[in-house]
Order: structure tokens, then C-alpha cells, then sequence
């Protein structure tokens, strides 16, 4: 059996169990869907106390989600007993078996607890730190483009566990591009939020707009929507994987997707300039930046500066120029300034804070490739972004945003 499926049978065997002496009806607690972990600490009444499933994560992490059966007309309290593991506006939540997801509270909920009146047609509901996305989305969205002749459904390569690992390439063949773009997202498989912001940016590539237009007749898009599968699909939190994460594997190489990166990508270049963009999420709530008190450190957007070392020349300047593009631009509702992003030797981003300074990440990686133009790491909060909600909907607008960004920024190159 898998791992989920055995901790699902263990879950309903300890929530019925324990429901059966206390109450004539029970309920079921279960991770057997893409994406599920939780491990149930105890179960009195109404109360259920849970942990996050750290498996092999070095440290503590906060990824969780789960699903809730046969709870309508309860109200149900879960409280989490391994650290700060809810963000701001609360859990996520679905009742439409995870095709959309909403926030359960608002900024100010707390970090350890919450409950959940379930109504009387409740049967299942979903609950997560995060908007849950996993390749069941994926498909949905490039459904929506399966007749569109300048996207390519390609394979990265098989991961670990044999999943299909995509490749998503969009480019106009009848013209020869003039730059290469390449956008990846799930480095760390538990940071959901980036991938609707990448949705975004395909979605404005693939239009019939002046932006996708321009984009797809000068840019070669290389993008890989789940640089960790396995950890997407498993429910894994992804970040300080043991015996490092897949943001960190660009010197060593033990995973294969980042072999197959590594591969291909320089094959892909054909001389090409490089706009290089890796998407994250940061931690999962604010806190203080004594560099500038006006952004907490993981509510709000921002960009990551490179180590000079790593720098080819110009990447800082470069990034500075993009944000400066982005900051006028922007017309979605996730606040950005240019003043938000983080150069190196500032706030966490030095060399005191690098605790593996014999590996290498993918933005580090990027930089290192002939006549890259532009490389670095976007940092989207999971929730709550200078006060502004962060959900599907806001993070998509972001990845249009990003776009029109992109094609501004490269004009400057054309």
C-alpha cells in the first residue's frame, strides 16, 4: 500500500473509533487524494488535534491538507500541535472536491486552530494551508488550449516514481523567436500559490491580444509547471528535503528533473538571449524587515537579488530595471514596488544565512547560462499580500501582470 493510503485507513479507524463512544454518528479524516498529508494526534468529540507530516523534511515545515467525510451539520475545532502551520486569513477550504478553494478568515486568524461548521449537504469538504494544486489542475487549464497550435505538451522526463514530469513549450513555428524564455514552478512542491501565477502568464502568452502575440512571435517558452512531481502529487512539503530540496540540486544533480533541466535547457538555447524566472512562495506568514518596516518579510511581493558572485555582470541592474517595468505597469490587485525586493546582503538574502554553500539553486544556476538577459526568483505570497487577499483569482492576475512585464522587458533587447 502507499504511504496516503495507509495513513487514510489509519485516519477513519481513529475517527470512527473515537466518534462511536461519544457520538451516535462519525466522521472520516483522510489524505488519499494528490496532494493529502495530516497525521491525527488525537480525536475527542468534536475536537480534533493534528501535525503537519513532516516525513523527510530536515526541520520543521507547514504543508498540510486533508478531507473531511461524513461531518454535515457538525461544527468541528482542529487545532494543529507542531508550530505556526495556518496563515493569516485562516485554512483554505473546498466544497467542491478542491476545484476552487476559498480562505476560511481574515488576516489576524489563528496560526494554530480553527473550526468549521459544516452545513446539512457538507458530505466532504477539503482543507488545506493552501490552495490546493496538483495535475488534475493542470489538465484542467490546458484543456482549455488542447486545439491551440503554439502550445506543446512535451515530457521533462519520468520522476523518481515513474510520473510524467510536463514540459509545456509555446512558440510560434513559423517565426524564429528572438529570445528564450524559461518559467518553472514547484521547486518546492508544497508552494501552491506560484502555480496560479504561472497559469497567468500562459494565459496572456496563449491570447489573441497584442501581448500574447508579441510574445509568441519573439519569445521560445520553455516552462516546467512541477519541477518536483512526486512531492506535487504525495502531499510532501518539498522545502529542506532531506538530503536537500530540489532548489538546491543544481550542483549535485541527484534528482532527474533537475538532470533534465540541466540537459536540456542549454540545448534549447541556440544562442538565444535568457529570460529566466523561477516562481516561489516564501514562508507562511508576515514578519518584520528592519531594512524597510513597511513590508513584512513573507506578506508581500518580491524578487530576489542574486550573490554578486553568481552574477554575470549586469543581472542586478537588470532586475531592478524589470521591477522598475513591472511596479508601472501592473494593474492587478497584489500590491508591488520595486523597493520590495530583497538584493542580496539584505534582510535574509547574505551569505550568513546560506547554510549549504556547496550547492547550488535553479535562479543561482540560471545565471551561469550564455547571454542571459535576466535571472531570478519571484517570491508570491500563500495569502495575504500588503493587506490584499492572494487566491486563484489575484495570483492569475499577477501572472498577467508578469507577462506584459516580460514582453515590455525584453523590448529593450529586440
Amino acid at each position: 500500500m502507499t504511504h496516503n493510503v495507509i495513513n487514510t485507513l489509519l485516519l477513519i479507524v481513529i475517527a470512527s473509533c473515537t466518534m462511536c463512544q461519544q457520538s451516535p454518528s462519525t466522521f472520516q479524516i483522510d489524505t488519499d487524494f494528490p496532494g493529502g498529508n495530516v497525521s491525527v494526534v488525537n480525536i475527542n468529540g468534536d475536537s480534533v488535534q493534528l501535525e503537519q507530516d513532516l516525513r523527510d523534511t530536515e526541520g520543521k515545515w507547514f504543508y498540510w491538507s486533508f478531507r473531511v467525510k461524513g461531518a454535515a451539520g457538525r461544527t468541528l475545532n482542529f487545532e494543529f500541535t507542531n508550530g505556526s502551520v495556518i496563515s493569516s486569513r485562516g485554512p483554505a477550504v473546498s466544497n467542491d472536491g478542491g476545484l476552487t478553494w476559498k480562505w476560511l478568515g481574515d488576516i489576524g486568524s489563528s496560526d494554530t486552530r480553527f473550526h468549521y461548521t459544516f452545513g446539512p449537504q457538507e458530505d466532504e469538504v477539503y482543507f488545506g494551508m493552501g490552495m490546493n494544486y496538483t495535475e488534475k489542475d493542470l489538465q484542467r487549464f490546458l484543456n482549455q488550449y488542447k486545439n491551440n497550435p503554439n502550445l506543446k505538451i512535451e515530457a521533462l522526463c519520468s520522476s523518481g516514481k515513474g510520473r510524467n514530469v510536463e514540459l509545456l513549450r509555446i512558440v510560434n513555428n513559423k517565426r524564429t523567436p528572438d529570445f528564450k524564455i524559461f518559467l518553472s514552478a514547484r521547486h518546492h512542491c508544497g508552494e501552491m500559490m506560484a502555480s496560479y501565477a504561472l497559469e497567468g502568464i500562459m494565459e496572456t502568452v496563449l491570447s489573441d491580444t497584442e501581448e500574447g502575440r508579441w510574445l509568441r512571435n519573439h519569445g521560445d517558452f520553455f516552462i516546467v509547471p512541477f519541477v518536483d512531481k512526486d512531492g506535487v502529487e504525495d502531499g510532501d512539503q518539498g522545502k529542506n528535503r532531506r538530503p536537500h530540496d530540489h532548489n538546491r540540486d543544481y550542483k549535485l544533480q541527484i534528482y532527474r528533473e533537475i538532470q533534465a533541466i540541466a540537459k536540456k535547457v542549454p540545448e534549447w538555447l541556440d544562442g538565444k538571449p535568457l529570460f529566466f524566472l523561477d516562481l516561489h512562495c516564501p514562508w507562511l506568514r508576515g514578519g518584520s524587515d528592519g531594512n524597510n518596516p513597511e513590508k513584512g518579510t513573507n506578506e508581500y511581493l518580491y524578487f530576489v537579488g542574486l550573490n554578486p558572485e553568481n552574477d554575470s555582470g549586469k543581472l542586478a541592474e537588470n532586475l531592478y530595471q524589470f521591477g522598475s517595468i513591472l511596479e508601472s505597469t501592473k494593474k492587478g490587485r497584489i500590491p508591488y514596488r520595486v523597493s520590495f525586493n530583497i538584493p542580496y546582503g539584505t534582510s535574509w538574502n547574505t551569505a550568513a544565512n546560506v547554510k549549504t554553500p556547496d550547492l547550488q539553486k535553479s535562479s543561482a544556476w540560471g545565471s551561469t547560462l550564455p547571454n542571459v538577459i535576466f535571472s531570478s526568483t519571484v517570491e508570491i505570497p500563500f495569502a495575504n499580500a500588503s493587506g490584499v487577499v492572494v487566491d486563484a483569482c489575484s495570483a492569475r492576475e499577477l501572472g498577467h501582470d508578469l507577462a506584459k512585464a516580460i514582453r515590455e522587458y525584453l523590448e529593450i533587447f529586440n
